[in-house]
């Protein structure tokens, strides 16, 4: 199977991100080749290579975390992302890192808005005091639309198991994000059943319309949950495919350089 223009979709959706030919060097290592990738609305991307393909540093381009030497990342609705000048989070982008970035101190209320607290109308907002209760009712609703279930959001994330701690971090990215979710290993590190949680929570995010980019080297849940599987090799896109009908054969040759790239990340 060859691949297919990368920054082409498979369907009739409309774009939730889209990045064409990223480049990025550290020093005398070129990280990234001229990337180009596409996430629609609705629709779950599946990013996978091995270890130094320039996965990373492509989702953190994505997310305007790091500047590319070239290229562009642009947002659906025609916003460019520059790094420096963006707030992924204001943007519409939500992000979770493979190590959730939580403070474990801080409640699941607390940590969902942190950053974004809401504050009490009319004279108790000139005091700068938070309205605890409608960001607990907005916090508990977000988690609730994700199928996340828990005793209270007043809950110390230390408290939590590592499943609800990836499903709090997923929610907190999903109630600011407006466009696409990128996620970094969202199964790394779990137990067979949490693991199998995240991957349903992850289909429930595409359910409400964003777009979603995951890396894993989780082979066999990206297969259930992805629309495509777009395979890097060398900082570069070497192949997608189609999740439903492609091969681990399939996959694991790509990544070794089976596949030709031969006009495919143009």
């Amino acid at each position: 199977m060859h691949p297919t223009n990368p920054t082409a979709h498979t369907d009739a959706r409309s774009p939730a991100i889209v990045a064409h030919g990223i480049r990025k060097h550290y020093g005398h290592v070129e990280a990234l080749r001229g990337a180009s990738l596409s996430v629609g609305l609705g629709e779950i991307v599946a990013l996978v290579g091995d270890n130094g393909a320039g996965k990373s540093t492509l989702m953190k381009v994505m997310c305007g975390a790091v500047a590319p030497d070239a290229g562009e990342v642009v947002l659906g609705g025609g916003l460019r992302v520059e790094a420096g000048r963006f707030n992924a989070a204001d943007a519409g982008v939500g992000v979770v890192y493979q190590d959730l970035a939580l403070a474990p101190h801080l409640s699941v209320l607390e940590n969902i808005y942190l950053g974004h607290e809401s504050l009490m109308p009319g004279r108790p907002r000139w005091l700068g005091l938070l309205d605890r209760r409608a960001m607990a009712g907005e916090a508990e609703a977000a988690l609730r639309r994700l199928g996340i279930a828990l005793p209270t959001v007043e809950v110390p994330v230390s408290l939590l198991s590592g499943g609800q701690r990836q499903a709090v971090a997923i929610a907190r990215a999903v109630k600011w994000a407006r466009s696409v979710v990128l996620l970094d290993e969202p199964t790394a590190s779990l137990g067979t059943r949490q693991a199998d949680i995240v991957v349903e929570l992850i289909r429930n995010v595409a359910r409400q319309g964003l777009g979603v980019l995951l890396i894993s080297h989780d082979m066999d849940r990206l297969k259930r949950v992805a629309d495509r599987i777009v395979v890097m090799r060398r900082g570069a896109v070497a192949a997608e495919f189609p999740a439903a009908s492609v091969t681990l054969a399939q996959i694991v040759e790509a990544m070794l350089g089976g596949v030709s790239t031969v006009g495919a990340a143009a």
